[in-house]
């Protein structure tokens, strides 16, 4: 997000996370007290466990019920207490000479249970068969029987938490952190029905309430409308927010960022649901295809794309699609609908923020935005999700379904050591990274930027100053950019590489960072090297970053390093 994003004012009321959800601690959190005795128990219980019929007459005297109703089998006022669940006592509504249960029932109907979000199921999903030609060519290059590939997954589950490392040869490139049922800070991609609660016409935002601790915002340009619904606009001239939204409205919406220390999440009325070859986009005319796919290669997808498309929705084809038959699309394409009429039909008339669909867990999501014949394997050391991950291989990818392998259990070395990960991943951590030749970076940053700092370090050269920066400048730009993919790291970023004479050569060392960041999945924009010798450029923000996943921030210095003293301050 940019700096000029809104922040919630202090008349929006605080809401709590909902239940299940991880909550983190704070400065000052107490400890909720014990439930006094003497008001009774959840249970509808006394001391003793018991659940006696005088002691119920009696307490609904004190409570100022008429008439000695009848106490039979626990029944008290329509609610039963059997087995210690709890006893619906309303005071003042027994009526007298009866056992008045037919009133109290009535009033304690209990509400319907909402129904669950859509989610993908791996056993739903249909399985396709391919003869044993088609697989042998989409199973990739193979050396000695053993699959052979640039990149490895791992996945490694302890104490509930996934941890999920990519590494590019044995250089570790990506890690993500999942925690399960993450409904509050991990909520990219799910559809929800928003409740508009404030309407901001200067700053063409809204905030919505999704049912999250921290309202959601959405911006204008994120708004779908209909033309026949807006009055006196001239050809081509956008509404403006306010005459579009109104507050208490209900819409619905999906999350395109999750939120971010104080800020909340980013939603979109764009709606879109991916699959594994392509994505549906409801009530769209939308028809795209991945630009990275051959023109021979698109021209063979468009065709397919024009007899899969579902009338009034829109698809775009992704680049997991290269190769794949037509029957493939129409099976994805079917799935994907079938799950947009079910959040369709959860959305119709409901009045209060609710979740509609959740995405699947990281390990899923991996596989299906990730997987393809450029990883050797995937190993996992969970025996569940092992499971889970290798069925939902063998539907989407069966080619490679084998790939996807169980870590040896009785290894006695854990899986993120044996591969050096839990190495890299400390040295991610910190701020200073030492280059090949002797030279370093130093990455700090800031709420509004990342700054980087190219140092040369030990790194001397043999011949010329100018070639010595050269080196170190080229060394620098590719760690850079593994450095940003591997951190998570968005917004704006400022890089001061060591100052360079030649223009040619600071022209070769700002190719060699695009080169770089080719290779990185999120958006990036690299701008040329300036006058100050300053790069500057901009990444995506999708999370929070490797940092903020993993640690927690310092409760005497809040994060900034440093203790002022007390006799300072008086």
């Amino acid at each position: 997000m940019t700096d000029n994003e809104p922040t919630e004012g202090q008349d929006a009321a605080p809401r709590k996370a909902p239940p299940g959800a991880p909550t983190r601690p704070k400065i000052g959190d107490s400890i909720k007290p014990p439930p006094d005795p003497g008001k009774g128990s959840d249970t509808g219980k006394d001391n003793e466990g018991r659940t006696d019929g005088g002691s119920r007459n009696r307490r609904r005297r004190r409570r100022g019920g008429k008439g000695g109703g009848q106490s039979n089998a626990g029944q008290n006022n329509g609610g039963q207490s059997n087995g210690g669940q709890k006893s619906s006592n309303q005071g003042g509504n027994n009526q007298g000479g009866g056992s008045g249960g037919g009133k109290g029932r009535s009033r304690n109907r209990r509400r319907k249970k909402a129904p669950s979000p859509v989610e993908v199921n791996v056993a739903d999903l249909p399985a396709i068969e391919l003869d044993e030609e088609e697989l042998a060519k989409r199973r990739g290059a193979q050396r000695d029987g053993k699959a052979v590939g640039r990149y490895q997954m791992m996945v490694h589950v302890e104490a509930g938490v996934t941890h999920i490392a990519v590494l590019e040869g044995r250089s570790l490139v990506e890690h993500y952190v999942a925690r399960p049922s993450d409904d509050v800070y991990q909520i990219h991609g799910n559809i929800y029905v928003g409740r508009v609660e404030n309407v901001l016409p200067g700053m063409e935002a809204a905030f919505v309430d999704i049912a999250t601790p921290k309202n959601a915002v959405l911006y204008r340009s994120d708004i779908t409308w209909d033309p026949d619904d807006m009055e006196g606009l001239a050809k081509g001239e956008q509404p403006r927010i306010e005459q579009v939204l109104s507050d208490k409205q209900t819409i619905l919406c999906q999350v395109t960022k999750n939120p971010i220390a104080h800020k909340g999440a980013r939603l979109t009325q764009e709606v879109s649901i991916p699959g594994r070859f392509v994505v549906f986009v409801p009530n769209s005319n939308t028809v795209g295809i991945s630009k990275r796919l051959p023109d021979s290669e698109r021209k063979r997808l468009r065709k397919i794309l024009e007899k899969a498309r579902p009338e009034g929705h829109g698809l775009i084809v992704r680049t997991a699609a290269e190769g794949i038959t037509a029957e493939e699309i129409q099976r994805d394409v079917r799935h994907l609908a079938i799950q947009w009429n079910e959040i369709a039909q959860m959305a119709q008339g409901q009045n209060s923020p609710r979740l509609l669909y959740r995405e699947p867990n990281m390990a899923v999501r991996m596989i299906r935005e990730e997987f393809n014949a450029d990883f050797r394997s995937v190993l996992i050391n969970d025996v569940e999700l092992h499971e889970e991950i290798r069925s939902y291989a063998e539907t989407v990818a069966p080619a490679l379904a084998e790939r996807v392998t169980l870590y040896d259990p009785d290894d006695q070395l854990p899986m993120f050591e044996r591969f050096h990960v839990t190495e890299q991943l400390a040295k991610a951590l910190d701020r200073k990274v030492w280059l090949p030749s002797g030279g370093s970076l130093i990455v700090e940053s800031t709420e509004a930027l990342t700054v980087i700092d190219v140092n040369t370090g030990k790194n001397v050269g043999s011949s010329s100053l100018e070639e010595t920066v050269l080196d170190n400048n080229l060394e620098a730009a590719d760690e850079i950019a593994r450095q940003l993919r591997l951190r998570d790291i968005g917004g704006i970023i400022v890089i001061d590489f060591v100052d360079m004479e030649v223009k040619a050569n600071r022209d070769q060392v700002v190719k060699r960072l695009k080169a770089a960041l080719g290779r990185d999945k999120t958006r990036t924009q690299v701008f040329p090297i300036s006058e100050l010798g300053l790069v500057q450029m901009t990444r995506k923000r999708i999370g929070e970053g490797l940092l903020e996943s993993v640690a927690t921030r310092c409760d005497h210095c809040d994060g900034r390093g440093l203790i002022v003293p007390d006799e300072l301050l008086g």
